[in-house]
């Protein structure tokens, strides 16, 4: 049965634990961020990660802003009117880049349903100042959709960021009442066109859990996806921000997540992850060498 806003939320589990790790690196990287104007979606979205990784000095910059033009009710960034653009973000997002070492930089926003290009001019600007200045540096960019702006996607793909990503969030039964203004198909649509443009960036995408999906439904997303040619998934466990946002309708386990950790391989994909704690730019390095390794494995096989 689905709980109204008013019911008692499900308890966490013993295996819904976050490290609080503040040392150095943690601190170091705040101030940066605070020096330059900067936002994570680390921050403003509340993952419960952030401490993992900031200590080990990686981040997911959030450019245009800090105020999103939707309301997703899974969501915990600030909605409302955004300000002006600001032109100088992408050379300090470079900076801060810069001055952590990055080996992989994951570049996100807020929806910018204002802007005509949905800030895609920002995106592409970011990811050319990020490798003027790292260019060993590999670029993984996490965007909305555009409003289906296949322009907009252009002016991200042209720059040839080395993953594509875009989550689709919940499965199809969901999603409208899940997401603000996304679509389900728009978001399939955008992943489709992405690898027409430019075949060999990986795409990847992600979904949350525990929003009143079923089992079956997860699988059809997967399929979806795969249909789509998305090559890396990632799923986690959804947590309520606060009391205004959705319940939580289930917690999985450990087993579960690990389970569909072996059904989306099955599928195809050249990566997942799946755990509680999941979320879309977690050890995204590590996906990225992961998803290599097994490409590699299926064309020596």
């Amino acid at each position: 049965m689905t709980k109204t806003r008013d019911s008692k939320p499900n308890p966490k589990p013993d295996w819904i634990k976050i490290k609080l790790t503040t040392g150095d690196n943690y601190k170091e990287i705040k101030n940066m961020m605070r020096s330059k104007t900067l936002h994570t979606v680390c921050e403003e979205a509340r993952c419960p990660n952030i401490y993992e990784c900031w200590a080990n000095r990686t981040a997911t910059f959030m450019i245009l802003g800090d105020i999103c033009t939707r309301a997703c009710r899974f969501c915990a960034v600030n909605t409302g009117l955004p300000t002006e653009l600001d032109m100088q973000e992408p050379e300090r997002v470079a900076e801060a880049a810069e001055q952590m070492n990055l080996q992989h930089c994951v570049i996100t926003s807020v929806a910018r349903d204002d802007l005509k290009d949905g800030g895609a001019y920002i995106f592409a600007e970011t990811v050319k100042a990020v490798r003027r200045r790292l260019p060993l540096c590999s670029v993984e960019v996490l965007i909305p959709d555009f409003m289906g702006n296949t322009e907009a996607l252009q002016m991200v793909m042209d720059v040839k960021p080395d993953i594509l990503n875009h989550n689709i969030e919940t499965v199809e039964r969901l999603s409208d009442r899940v997401r603000a203004k996304a679509k389900y198909e728009r978001s399939l649509g955008l992943l489709r066109n992405a690898k027409d443009m430019q075949p060999n960036i990986p795409t990847k995408s992600s979904i949350m859990l525990g929003v009143g999906e079923e089992w079956d439904e997860i699988l059809k997303t997967m399929d979806d996806l795969r249909a789509v040619d998305c090559d890396i998934m990632t799923i986690g466990q959804y947590l309520q921000p606060s009391p205004k946002h959705l319940n939580v309708e289930k917690y999985y386990t450990p087993e579960e997540f690990a389970k569909l950790k072996e059904e989306g391989l099955s599928r195809g994909f050249s990566h997942v992850e799946s755990g509680p704690l999941v979320r879309s730019s977690y050890h995204a390095h590590e996906q990225v060498q992961s998803a290599e390794r097994r490409k590699e494995e299926i064309v020596r096989s």
